[in-house]
């Protein structure tokens, strides 16, 4: 049977999203995981006994475990960045349809 009265399927599916914002985000993502790496790194070498990379802010094994602390919570913050607006984007876009009109699959 022939579908008629100008329907377009093309209309059923949603516009896809401009890219730039996502890949905005997964720039500032890597480079907030990047940076909790770094002083997560920091902080890891304060505690060892090698020279202070900090200055005085981890002079003591206190702040140093601090700095260590606060660059894995950094760190983990933007790998779950990254991975939520990966998974995001890679979503396939479903029908715009409701979901009493779809076929059912019993």
């Amino acid at each position: 049977m022939k579908i008629s009265d100008g329907f377009d399927a093309r209309r059923l599916r949603p516009k896809a999203h401009s890219n730039w914002r996502a890949r905005l985000t997964l720039t500032f993502a890597a480079l907030l995981a990047l940076f909790g790496a770094l002083l997560a790194a920091a902080g890891a070498t304060s505690l060892i006994g090698h020279p202070n990379a900090l200055g005085e802010l981890n002079a003591s094994p206190a702040g140093a475990s601090l700095v260590l602390v606060l660059g894995l919570l950094i760190c983990w913050l933007g790998i779950w960045m990254w991975r939520r607006r990966r998974r995001l984007m890679r979503q396939p876009l479903g029908l715009s349809m409701a979901a009493h009109l779809m076929k059912k699959h019993d």
